[in-house]
């Protein structure tokens, strides 16, 4: 609007100065008034333009001002809710207990963390992972708690994220690794336990860890694990082009068959997995340091705020608690995990 009236003022200058030079009947002089206007005329976009551009850059610079970088996630702390109060409810916990039965979803081929114990009459579920969902499960149905207070639901590895969202299960509990994109698709309680990728490999190998000595190996991984990610983001880079990545299984545990059959040289996996896998053949061993730190982490509905924050107050005691987290590490995983000084202890939960 500025604009347009600055353009209105030296527009009716230019008529009076028109006006004014009709006595002198000079054609020159006529010449220039008309020169003069045709400019205005042709500045008059310009001057618009200006007028708005300004406008809108001011504008931006009120309202929008530098934008800030977005956070950078942390797969250590993202969508760490705070404890709830203690025994504190909501309504996905209230459905739970209104249904008696606490839905989670396991595996039940993972030596030490999730498997069927050869040793119990009725082939029951044990392990790391078991040990912590029956704390969980403890906690929220307090007196009321009896054997059929948990139902456990064999997960495929693939499988892990479209059961929470599909609300099959309450929760999953079964080695899973928390990340930037899965919390997107659903909420993670505060870390349970730390490890890191590994690679495992007959000992008669000549592979030494993930490095050049994977080229041209066929290696294998689960679909949807951190594994398979690295493997295909890493080809080429702190791998060699050679490296032939497998069509990824359904379950972290077949690669182990597969490289018990002589079909895949190595598996990429966590290496609190592979420690297991190598406990069940002496032929396979760990290859190389972790070449990354990933945690493990409850993984729930994103919906169910009140059912995470109640995990969270859980695994404040859990940790702690002589018979809790510590006990549970030195019965299942102290005697495959011994010289990993990195999943000695529990992560210190840091909150938002």
């Amino acid at each position: 609007m500025r604009a347009r009236s600055d353009f209105l003022r030296r527009l009716r200058a230019v008529r009076r100065l028109r006006i004014s030079l009709r006595g002198w009947g000079g054609v020159g002089a006529m010449a220039v008034v008309c020169v003069l206007a045709v400019a205005f005329v042709l500045l008059l976009p310009l001057t618009q333009s200006r007028g708005e551009a300004g406008a809108d850059l001011g504008g931006q610079r009120t309202t929008q001002g530098v934008q800030a970088r977005a956070p950078k996630c942390d797969e250590g702390t993202i969508q760490n809710q705070s404890p709830a109060p203690s025994d504190a409810g909501g309504t996905t916990i209230d459905a739970i207990k209104a249904r008696g039965v606490l839905k989670v979803g396991v595996d039940q081929n993972s030596y030490r963390w999730g498997y069927r114990d050869p040793n119990s009459d009725k082939g029951d579920l044990a392990g790391f992972d078991i040990d912590l969902v029956t704390a969980i499960a403890k906690n929220i149905f307090g007196s009321a708690y009896t054997d059929k207070s948990i139902q456990f639901l064999a997960i495929p590895t693939n499988e892990r994220i479209p059961a929470i969202q599909n609300n099959r299960v309450d929760m999953v509990v079964r080695t899973m690794t928390i990340t930037c994109d899965r919390a997107k698709q659903v909420a993670f309680s505060a870390p349970y336990f730390v490890t890191g990728q590994q690679v495992l490999a007959p000992k008669a190998s000549t592979i030494t860890g993930y490095n050049s000595t994977l080229g041209g190996k066929q290696v294998c991984s689960a679909a949807t694990s951190t594994a398979n990610d690295h493997l295909n983001a890493d080809k080429g880079k702190k791998i060699p082009a050679s490296v032939k990545i497998m069509d990824p299984v359904p379950n972290q545990l077949d690669c182990l068959v597969k490289l018990q059959l002589g079909e895949a040289d190595a598996v990429v996996t966590d290496g609190a997995l592979a420690a297991s896998q190598a406990a069940q053949d002496p032929t396979v061993e760990l290859k190389g340091s972790p070449f990354t730190t990933e945690y493990y982490g409850v993984a729930m509905n994103l919906k169910a705020t009140d059912l995470v924050r109640r995990v969270n107050r859980i695994l404040e005691t859990y940790r702690t608690s002589p018979s809790g987290w510590r006990a549970s590490y030195t019965k299942w995983l102290l005697p495959t995990l011994r010289g990993d000084s990195k999943s000695a202890n529990p992560p210190v939960p840091q909150y938002k």
